[in-house]
Parts: C-alpha cells; structure tokens; sequence
C-alpha cells in the first residue's frame, strides 16, 4: 500500500472507458418468445440500436449504423419501438431519430417509411407504438408541430397503417382522438379488445403533479366516449394498465405514495413507491401477468423488482444482487424481464421466471422464482476493487428536515493518503428536478474516486422515491431548497471529519446544472464548480427558450412569472453573475433545445470582466445529455482537471483544462 496525496492516484479507469460505458438498455419488449430491447452507442456517434436475444441466448444488434432508434416526442422521448411475430418471422416497427419517421422492419430487410416527413416546425414524432395487425395498423402517440415555435405543437392518439400508405401521405394517418389535451401516453387496449385507458395532463401541470385515467370504448377501430375515471390536478397516476380479467389497473399517489389499484381499490398499501416522474413516455413500473399477478418495480428511494398478489396484498421480491430497477418491464405469459443494477454491476437485462397461475404464498420473504441475467450482461472493465463503495446517507437540512444522499468516500486498493489529509468531494446535484439518483455503478464517479477525489450524490428535496410530500419540498422553492440541501451535505461532511472543507465542489447537469450554479452565486461553500448544459435564466427559459413539455414547469417550481416577476430575477444566476467568484466549467450541447446555449452565452457576457477563471467547452452535435464518446471523454478530462488546479491535485495522464479570465 503506497501513501500518496488525494487526487494523484494512478487509475485504471480513465475517461475513455467510463465513456464506453455511459448509458445502458432501455424499453425492453417481447417479440414472440424473444426479448428485445434498446441499448445506447456511444462509439458510434451516440445512436441506440435495437438488440435482439435469440432463443440460444445470442444476442444481435440488428439495425447497423446510422439507424438510431430513438422518440423525441416532448424531447425526452418516449418507448420508440414495438414488435410482433406474423407469419412466423418477427415484424418491428421502430423511430428513427435522425427524421422521426416510423419505419417497419423485417430481419433481412432494410426499414421502409410508414409516415412522412413534416415540413413545419419539428416535423411528425411517434412514441409508444402498438402493433394492431388485426386492423393493420400501428398505434402510436403522434406529436405534431403546428408552427416553427417550440410550443407550437398538438398531441393525439393515431393509427398508423402497416402497408405504408401514409409514408408520404399525412392524410392517411388516423386520429384516434382530439387533441383536448395536450399531453397524452399510448393507449393500453384490454384483453378483450373492447376498451382503452390512457394518461391525460394539461399545462401548467407536469405529470407529477396532476394526470387524468382516460377510459375510452373501442368500436370497429375507433375510440368513443373517452371519459376521466381517476385523477385530477392534486393526483399524479403515472401509469395504466389492465388485468388479465379486464380489471383497470393504476398507479396513483393519492395516498402521497404511489401504490397500486385495481377499479379505484388500493392493492398493497405501503409508503413505497410503485410509479415514479414520467419523464418519458412508456416507462412501466407494473405489469400484469397472465395469471392475474403483478410484476412490479416498487421501494423507497432505490427500487427492488417483486411479484404482487393482488388478492392478498402479499409481496415478494427476486433475489439478486440489483438493488436498482429501471421504469422498463415486458412480460409474456409467466415470464418477467427487467433492466436492473447494483453498486457493483451496470444494468443487465434480468428474466425474472415466475410459477405459472401460481400465489405468492412464502411467508419467508423467499423469491417466487429464478432471476437471473440474460443480456446485456455486466462484464467488469476493470478489476472490481477499484469500484467505491457507496454509503446510503439521511443528513439533517435546515429546520430538521431530512436529506437523502450516497456518499462515495475515495477509493483505491493500492494507494492512501496520509494520515493528516483530508479528501477533496464533489457534491453531485441529479437533474429533474423531479429525478432521483440512482444507486448503481458508474464509471464516471469511479473516475473520480479511485483518483482520490469523494463524492456525494444528493437526493434533495423534490426528489422522486421518497413520496410527495418530500417532492413538494421544492414546489415554488427551487434554487432554494436544493442549494440548501446540497449545503448542508458538503458541510456536514466537513463538520465530521469525512471532507476537506476548502476542497468542496459542486456539479450538475439540466437542472442539476440549475442547482451548481445557484450554489455558485448564492453560497461559498465550493471552491469550484462544474456547471452541464444548465438553466440559467428563469425568465427566459420560461417565457419561449425551452420545449412545450416544460414550457410550464416553472409555475411549481418558481411560481407564475406574472405574479412573482422578482422571484426570477433573484433566483437566476445568470443576473448575478457578479457574486461568482470561484472557478468554474461550462459544458454545453449546442443542438441542446431543452437548456439551449444561449442562456450559457448570455451568463459568460455577464461575467466576462470579473477575471474568474473559468472554460466554456461547447459541443457540435450534442443536445440535452451527451451520447457521444468522444464528448464525455473530454468533459471528464476538463472536470478533473479544473478540480486538479483548484485543489492543488496532481493527477497523472489527465490532459490541463486552460482556465481562461
């Protein structure tokens, strides 16, 4: 064991490979007896590719680049693909990203258009498509710009046809329903094909604040008298879904807690959470299985997969080693597959195999049956003892109230520091801010701790996965309450000895990005900061700088813009770029049109004859989250060495971020 400072231990774990390992499967699905799934590329330009798992467990990517499957509707996206078995061979639709066009595939053959390309605005986007051969169609949500304005847009239930008729036909697309609301998710047709439910919401609300269960009639291809069965403004349902039988099933937050309930009965009272934040269009957090039980991702603040008995409450959960489950879950017949994960392993496809029209009747907490990983599975890139080891953390914020974090001390099989040294840490602010950061192994925290160098993810309040009381912490208080919580954490881990208390940053991207700034010109608790393409302008971030889904989003978090005109301008950080006086990185997508570059630029000019030191790095072809390798490379680089030369570190390999004044 060598004794050397914090932040100069070699590492195996460079920047190149915690890029490569950026992302993980996403929207599982079963085509026929096999599971598909999407799964990012970020050597390749940052496109998804649609995975195929053979019967003999091989797996197949079987769209070669460019194809990317990926949804922009509401710009996060949404289930972009859906398949079935005909005639023996599997059939999959799928949206491009580059056109957001749906295509039809057949394995063997190259993707034909099923619908046109839009001259207005952002063109035609599709999300959660449904295959309905029986009709020969495909449903889907369809996105629809109705000018150049990013809020210019309408949203409706439609049917696309299968023969591709509509590919340069708009007329030819069937709407399914009215666009009186303007947001909807993709209808969930019953068993018996007689009904459909969907999810409705309206501005201002997100659909963490308030979301309609629409119910509608299905008649010879056509949705009738849709009609609200639950929900409301004060009463979030983040999903829907039927029995096998043709009950309704929901999640709801009525209680405060998003459980489970079949036709308005709650099924297993608990204060977990059973739904989360839709942030994307499709996330599954249930499903039902054919023999009336319920497949569910469920817990306080990380997540466990389990299997309900709706008739008796019961719950039990697989045993494994996950103790993370991503909002994506597929099941065919008894068969349950989920994308899980753990602080020592990435997300892997995980089949879950339940006992056909069995009850969950353990009393011992045993599993109902046999999970175990059968794509995309972990294959560690490095020798585990350089993974950190995190700590599931509760600190006391102001006036008492509890904070959730994970504290990831430094880390290094081979080195120390010396017994006088404390560590430097970065406080880590998630995006959202209705989000969660997950516990599960990443690369890029690993970078930073098996250099020396701790970090602390803080779960804040308006954090989803501690019910919504903790996330209504942050309602009209953002830039407030987050910062203060993220204070609290780093000084708290000063006051005890775990940090160095003039060797604290903080970081964030989206609104993460939002919460590293306000910290920066509201705090001097940081030495430095790293600022990812953030909102820093409330007014004009609210008044047409950003998409239609969050258009609105302010009026919770800040309040309305005409009534509290003055809340704004103090809040933002770009109007008080004066009181920056510590270093700082920028980093910005500039196709990002979420948190666009102009607030970035706007924030520089204000800044720029204060002699801060400070880089701005801005990224050709990168929007809202970066997914190309070649990006995340040079972000890492730039981050460590702007904490090397603020904290005095000598970290050996990483290229020097110029600092400029």
């Amino acid at each position: 064991m060598q004794t050397s400072a914090y932040g100069s231990w070699p590492s195996p774990i460079d920047a190149a490979l915690a890029a490569a390992h950026d992302g993980h499967p996403e929207w599982l699905g079963f085509v026929g007896d096999e599971v598909w799934w999407t799964e990012p590329r970020p050597t390749e330009g940052g496109r998804r590719t649609l995975v195929r798992r053979h019967a003999d467990g091989t797996e197949e990517s079987v769209l070669p680049a460019p194809w990317n499957v990926r949804s922009r509707v509401i710009e996060y996206g949404g289930h972009p693909w859906a398949g079935a078995v005909q005639a023996g061979e599997p059939l999959v639709v799928f949206v491009h990203f580059a056109d957001q066009r749906l295509y039809r595939f057949e394995p063997g053959g190259e993707p034909r258009p099923l619908t046109p390309v839009s001259p207005v605005g952002g063109g035609l986007r599709w999300a959660e498509p449904q295959l309905r051969p029986d009709l020969g169609e495909v449903w889907c949500v369809l996105e629809e710009f109705t000018g150049d304005g990013p809020t210019d847009v309408r949203r409706v239930l439609a049917a696309v046809p299968l023969d591709g008729s509509a590919a340069q036909d708009r007329d030819a697309v069937r709407e399914l329903t009215d666009d009186r609301h303007r947001f909807v998710t993709g209808p969930r047709v019953s068993p018996d094909g007689t009904r459909a439910a969907w999810l409705a919401w309206d501005h201002p609300r997100m659909p963490w604040d308030g979301t309609e269960l629409v119910v509608a009639e299905v008649h010879e291809g056509t949705l009738r008298e849709p009609r609200t069965v639950a929900g409301g403004p004060e009463e979030s349902i983040a999903q829907a879904d039927w029995s096998p039988d043709g009950q309704l099933l929901y999640a709801s937050d009525r209680t405060g807690w998003w459980n489970l309930y079949r036709d308005g009965e709650q099924l297993c009272p608990r204060e977990e959470e059973f739904g989360g934040a839709l942030w994307k269009l499709g996330h599954r957090w249930f499903a039902p299985l054919d023999s009336g039980l319920i497949a569910v991702v469920h817990g306080t603040g990380s997540t466990a997969l389990g299997i309900l008995d709706p008739e008796t409450g019961e719950l039990v959960d697989a045993a494994g080693p996950w103790t993370e489950f991503a909002p994506t879950l597929a099941v065919h017949g008894e068969r349950v597959v989920a994308v899980g994960a753990s602080p020592r392993t990435a997300h892997e496809v995980v089949e879950l195999d339940t006992l056909p029209h069995a009850r969950t009747t353990s009393r011992g907490g045993a599993p109902i049956g046999r999970a175990r990983v059968i794509g995309a599975e972990h294959d560690d890139p490095v020798d585990p003892v350089y993974y950190p080891e995190p700590l599931i953390r509760v600190f006391t914020g102001p006036d008492g109230r509890d904070i959730h974090a994970h504290v990831y001390p430094p880390h290094h099989p081979g080195h120390r520091a010396p017994g006088d040294e404390l560590p430097p840490y970065v406080v880590w602010a998630h995006g959202g801010p209705t989000g969660h950061a997950p516990l599960v192994l990443d690369l890029s925290i690993a970078y930073f701790t098996s250099r020396g160098i701790g970090v602390a993810e803080v779960n804040y309040g308006g954090s989803t996965g501690y019910g919504r009381e903790y996330r209504n912490r942050l309602r009209e208080q953002w830039g407030v309450v987050d910062v203060e919580d993220c204070a609290a954490v780093a000084l708290a881990l000063a006051d005890e000895g775990t940090a160095d208390r003039d060797r604290l940053a903080v970081r964030g991207g989206s609104a993460g990005g939002w919460t590293a700034a306000a910290s920066l010109t509201t705090t001097d608790v940081y030495a430095c900061g790293t600022i990812v393409y953030p909102i820093l302008d409330l007014a004009g971030w609210g008044t047409g700088e950003t998409h239609d889904f969050e258009s609105q989003y302010l009026e919770s978090l800040v309040g309305p813009l005409a009534e509290v005109p003055g809340r704004y301008a103090e809040r933002s950080p770009v109007e008080h770029a004066d009181r920056v006086t510590v270093p700082f990185l920028l980093l910005q997508g500039l196709d990002d049109v979420i948190c666009p570059p102009a607030q970035c630029e706007r924030f520089l000019t204000r800044i720029a004859d204060r002699r801060v030191p400070h880089a701005y790095l801005a990224f050709e072809g990168e929007g809202h989250g970066f997914r190309r390798a070649d990006t995340m490379i040079r972000a890492l680089e730039a981050e460590l060495s702007l904490y090397a030369q603020v904290f005095g570190l000598n970290p050996p390999g990483v290229p020097t971020l110029e600092l400029s004044k």
